[in-house]
């Protein structure tokens, strides 16, 4: 299984008159989590697109299980737990409080599609030996 966290702080823009975290900041809190998990591998989403591969978000799961709030250092667990075998990867997310307090949960599913045909196609194999190297140890 892959792992990685990135930590980010609340900002006054992404809480609602309640002082809450809007619900639909996870989507993009997920999205930097995800990215920095890439470049924590060695890549970037912008080394793959240079290879002709695109990552669309086909599904997303969000389930809120405390609230988040201004100025609170959240760190985002971002998980691999399946190795990618076809065009589709599995991203899992829980987003933690500086207590340590399980907030949300999440998962998003993206599929790795060619830019020149739009057609599904495989993780690049560059980035597929950079995951699959945490799955053999």
């Amino acid at each position: 299984m892959f792992e990685s966290l990135h930590q980010l702080r609340v900002r006054y823009a992404e809480t609602d008159q309640m002082n809450i975290v809007y619900h639909g900041n996870y989507a993009q809190y997920f999205e930097v989590a995800r990215s920095e998990s890439i470049r924590h591998l060695g890549f970037t989403y912008k080394d793959m697109e240079a290879l002709g591969v695109y990552m669309p978000v086909v599904e997303l799961q969000v389930k809120y299980l405390r609230p988040a709030h201004y100025d609170e250092l959240l760190t985002i667990k971002t998980m691999v737990k399946e190795l990618p075998t076809n065009h589709r990867i599995e991203f899992d997310h829980e987003v933690r409080n500086e207590a340590g307090k399980l907030l949300t949960i999440g998962k998003v599913v993206l599929y790795f599609m060619s830019s020149k045909t739009g057609e599904k196609t495989r993780m690049p194999e560059e980035l597929l030996k950079r995951v699959e190297a945490h799955f053999n140890k």
